[in-house]
């Protein structure tokens, strides 16, 4: 089979398509040939090894797993012994972070537990975009958040993969969403179903202080207490994304700054699990959740889509086509 492998850290360039060996169901398995997968952030820290406390689970020197991507949606060719959910020609889709990555590829072997059954209302490339930013959204928000119906949220960054899945599961959970992106992403703000939308590139993002129960950060590229003088008593900060330097302040400083304050500081990072694949498939299904896809790139042009993601001006997700 063909896939996207890397042995060393770096750009782009270290990712090459090479043919390698096709997977065999073990016990408990499920082999999907893969119709589509996307890319995440992550992506582009598992490509570089940076942050650099990601090696220490990633491997140190080189990558332990040589094949990433963390989505996948795809039929389902065979099965292993023990599996009782699915049957050969299911259409499915899931998460690999739990297995070592490897959505770049033409097949893989997965848990069951892994997958949930696609919706039939969408297709597999919108399917393949799904899992880990939504997730990290949907868990986020539920979790750490504990949103609540009638509570305002600001979602900062609701125009990227997590945003705009964050947008909508906030609606879906009855907030009231404010949110917050650049000139030209306004019209898919508003179409995500966002209440209001700020643009950061011409207005105040903190203008209304005290006014937020929650303010949920794709990204942190503001100081800190912006973020805390934009609660309510009793409001919460969460990050859910951002790079090493912002996780680092926002784990030591942050922690100190909310420390004596009603106010609270989370950060999270998702935790793949089969009970919440089939909440977002349920939200799917309903019509409350849709995928916004920005970018389709074919598996050979995987590196030249990591590069697009890199240029930080995706709107929503890119999509690689297998």
């Amino acid at each position: 089979m063909k896939a996207i492998v890397y042995e060393k850290y770096g750009s782009p360039e270290v990712f090459e398509l090479r043919e390698v060996q096709k997977p065999v169901p073990a016990r408990g398995q499920v082999l999907v040939k893969i119709h589509a997968s996307s890319l995440n952030v992550l992506d582009w820290h598992l490509m570089r090894g940076k942050p650099l406390f990601m090696r220490l689970v990633k491997g140190l020197f080189r990558p332990k797993s040589q094949i990433i991507g963390a989505d996948v949606s795809g039929i389902v060719e065979s099965i292993g012994p023990g599996i009782t959910e699915f049957t050969p020609g299911d259409a499915v889709f899931g998460d690999t972070t739990l297995t070592g990555y490897g959505g770049f590829a033409e097949y893989i072997a997965l848990p069951e537990s892994s997958l949930v059954k696609k919706p039939e209302n969408i297709s597999h490339e919108e399917a393949g975009a799904v899992s880990i930013a939504a997730l990290t959204a949907l868990q986020g928000l539920k979790y750490e958040a504990k949103l609540q119906p009638g509570q305002k949220v600001m979602i900062i960054g609701a125009s990227g993969g997590v945003g705009t899945f964050a947008v909508q599961i906030a609606k879906a959970m009855g907030a009231e969403v404010t949110a917050v992106c650049s000139t030209h992403k306004i019209d898919q703000a508003y179409a995500l179903g966002a209440d209001q939308v700020i643009d950061y590139k011409t207005e105040d993002v903190f203008a209304n202080r005290g006014h937020y129960d929650l303010v949920f950060a794709v990204n942190g590229y503001n100081a800190l207490i912006k973020y805390k003088r934009a609660l309510k008593p009793g409001g919460r900060y969460v990050i859910v994304g951002g790079d090493g330097i912002q996780l680092v302040e926002a784990t030591f400083l942050g922690r100190l700054l909310f420390a004596f304050s009603s106010k609270k500081l989370g950060i999270w990072n998702a935790k793949p699990t089969k009970a919440d694949l089939q909440t977002l498939a349920d939200l799917i299904e309903s019509g409350k959740l849709k995928t916004f896809i920005d970018r389709k790139y074919p598996l050979a042009e995987m590196p030249d889509a990591m590069r697009y993601l890199a240029e930080g001006h995706a709107r929503a997700k890119v999509v690689i086509t297998i």
